[in-house]
């Protein structure tokens, strides 16, 4: 399943995005974690030291080769500099396995983490962070583009969870990347900036039938739970309060237990992306519909092709997903 952890700046959104991944290892369950952030802190919050974090290969380095290997033998894609990050897989594209045997994930870091005795090791990935060479020339989107791609030519299944830290506020939106998740926590504190963000992410996916569910951040009294259920309603899935535990893995302490009204948040968040169904054939025509949208706004122009001949209107995914 394809989790995106989504809010503005400041919300403690990839230390729940953290928190989330070493909670589902820590049952055994298998996780790919994306740092798909401009500020690349997940592998440090997960554990790792700066220096491991920084040598993790950036997709966004790789598209070109991520994008030929994406591509395989679809006769409708002539080169892989004909590729833009909404483009769809159709006949003879190469689908990801989660976890599998390919360039993406080969590259990906092995991490042992987990909340508690034992854990699994988690695959992380990584865009890459925004640095002085991409100023004037490039914005971030093309980065998380290798992610849109990924995600795209992605076969997931329930039990399987792909965990993505996304860039603070409205940037999901930039693209079709927010609809090709399962399901998206926006972190929210309980403030007036914290609900403002829920309200803008709505009014974006009003119409796509994307599934949001807020996760209340840095609650410490029972009027900020009044305040967050007042402001969002019925979205409210759950919410976290302070928690010394986390501080100690901020501080690189381990085996302090997390609490037990945490574990719960926790448990309450896996049980709704595990009650959300996949929709194979949506999740296609999603694609489609901002891959004519990118190529009608600048894409035909940028590639000088019309990469509206890029759709299959026959594929579909593999009967044993698309269900």
């Amino acid at each position: 399943m394809k989790v995106a952890f989504v809010g503005k700046g400041g919300s403690g959104k990839t230390t729940l995005s953290a928190l989330f991944v070493r909670h589902l290892a820590g049952r055994g369950l298998p996780v790919v974690a994306v740092d798909a952030d401009i500020n690349q802190h997940l592998g440090v919050a997960l554990g790792l030291d700066e220096g491991r974090a920084a040598k993790i290969p950036a997709l966004g380095d790789r598209l070109p080769e991520i994008k030929d290997y994406l591509r395989g033998d679809n006769p409708r894609i002539a080169s892989a500099s004909a590729m833009v990050k909404t483009t769809p897989p159709g006949e003879g594209s190469r689908l990801l396995r989660f976890r599998g045997d390919d360039p993406i994930h080969e590259a990906g870091q092995e991490v042992g983490v987990g909340l508690g005795t034992g854990g699994a090791g988690i695959t992380l990935l990584a865009t890459g962070p925004f640095n002085d060479e991409d100023l004037g020339v490039a914005c971030y989107h093309s980065k998380t583009g290798a992610v849109e791609l990924y995600l795209n030519h992605l076969l997931d299944e329930p039990g399987e969870y792909v965990v993505v830290d996304m860039t603070a506020g409205a940037d999901t939106f930039a693209s079709g990347l927010f609809t090709r998740f399962d399901l998206m926590f926006l972190v929210a504190e309980p403030t007036r900036k914290g609900v403002g963000v829920y309200r803008q992410y709505t009014e974006y996916a009003r119409n796509y039938d994307v599934a949001i569910r807020v996760v209340g951040n840095k609650v410490q009294i029972d009027e900020d739970v009044a305040y967050l259920r007042d402001h969002v309603g019925d979205d409210l899935l759950t919410w976290v309060g302070q928690s010394a535990a986390v501080r100690a893995l901020e501080q690189g302490r381990q085996g302090v237990p997390l609490e037990e009204g945490n574990v719960a948040a926790l448990d309450r968040m896996r049980a709704e992306v595990d009650s959300r169904s996949k929709d194979w054939d949506k999740f296609q025509r999603q694609a489609v519909e901002f891959h004519v949208k990118n190529a009608r706004s600048w894409a035909n122009k940028a590639t000088g092709e019309n990469l509206e001949e890029q759709v299959d209107p026959g594929f579909r995914f593999p009967a044993a997903y698309a269900g």
